[in-house]
C-alpha cells in the first residue's frame, strides 16, 4: 500500500489512470474515506490521472490524537501529491475536502490548477462544531450517527440504495473518535472565510439541492460571491454528492476541468 510520510503520519493514497492524462486529486468529506469516490472513478479515469487520499484520521491513514488544522491536512495532501509524482493537479473536494482544497489554493497556489468545491463552505458554525468535538471525545461516534446520516444522504437515496446507506452508517459507527474529532476541530477552527477572495484558480462551486449541511443559501452563495469568476453547478443531491449522483458529478467535473485546464 502506498503511503506518504512527509508530514509525519502515514497518509494512504492511490493513483489511477493513464500517466499522460492531466492530474486530478479527489478529497473526501469528514466521516468517509476515498471510497466516497468509487462510483465516479470509472468515468473520471477516462480523462484524468486520479489521486485519491484518505484524510488524516480516516480510512487507512494514521490516526493522530488532538486537534488537526486545515493547514496540516492540506500539507498531507501536498505530501501525497509529491509521493505520487504530481507537481500540480486539479483539486475536487467534498465538504471537509473542499475546505482543504481552498487552503491548498491559498497556501500553495502553484500546485492547484483548478478547484471544484462540492457541498462545502468557508463559514461553518464554530459553536456547533465545538460541541460536536466535545461530544465525540466524551461519548464516541454513536451519538452522532443519526444526525450525520440525516445530512449525508437524502431520504430518497437511502430508500433506493439501502445497502449503500448501511455501509456509510457502519463506517461512521466504527470510526475512531480521535480521527473524526481531530478533523472536526479543523472545521471548527478554520480561518479561510476572509481569505478566499485571493483564490485565482478557475473554480466551480457545486451545491446539492437537498443538502442541509452546506446549502446554496449561506454557504455556496458566499463562495460564489467571494471567488472571482467562480461558476455554480447545481446537483440533485444531499451532502455526499459522489454517492447520490456519481455519473452527473463526474460529467460536470470532466467538462469543467477540461475547459479550465485547456484555457
Amino acid at each position: 500500500m502506498p503511503f506518504s510520510t512527509q508530514t509525519g503520519p502515514r497518509i494512504y493514497w492511490k493513483l489511477e489512470g493513464c500517466d499522460e492524462a492531466p492530474a486530478l486529486v479527489l478529497l473526501n468529506s469528514i466521516g468517509t474515506d476515498m471510497g466516497l469516490w468509487a462510483a465516479c472513478l470509472p468515468d473520471l479515469r477516462k480523462s484524468f490521472r486520479v489521486l485519491t487520499i484518505d484524510t488524516r484520521g480516516h480510512g487507512a491513514s494514521d490516526i493522530v490524537s488532538g486537534d488537526y488544522t486545515l493547514g496540516a491536512l492540506a500539507s498531507d495532501v501536498l505530501g501525497s501529491m509529491d509521493a505520487a509524482g504530481l507537481s500540480s493537479a486539479a483539486i475536487a473536494g467534498v465538504s471537509l475536502g473542499g475546505m482543504i482544497a481552498m487552503e491548498m489554493a491559498l497556501s500553495q497556489p502553484e500546485r492547484c490548477d483548478a478547484l471544484a468545491l462540492i457541498c462545502t463552505s468557508a463559514t461553518m458554525d464554530k459553536a456547533a462544531w465545538a460541541d460536536r468535538v466535545s461530544k465525540v471525545r466524551t461519548s464516541g461516534m454513536l451519538g452522532l450517527v443519526d444526525l450525520l446520516m440525516g445530512r449525508f444522504l437524502s431520504e430518497q437515496f437511502t430508500a433506493r440504495e439501502p445497502a449503500v446507506a448501511a455501509s456509510i452508517r457502519r463506517g461512521l459507527i466504527k470510526m475512531d473518535p480521535a480521527g473524526y474529532s481531530g478533523c472536526a476541530a479543523a472545521i471548527r477552527d478554520m480561518d479561510i472565510a476572509h481569505r478566499i477572495t485571493a483564490i485565482a484558480q478557475p473554480t466551480a462551486v457545486m451545491t446539492g439541492d437537498l443538502d442541509s449541511s452546506t446549502p446554496l443559501p449561506g454557504h455556496g452563495d458566499y463562495l460564489l460571491a467571494s471567488i472571482a469568476g467562480s461558476r455554480h453547478v447545481r446537483l440533485p443531491t444531499a451532502h455526499l454528492a459522489p454517492l447520490e449522483a456519481p455519473e452527473s458529478l463526474a460529467a460536470h467535473l470532466t467538462a469543467f476541468f477540461a475547459g479550465a485546464m485547456n484555457s
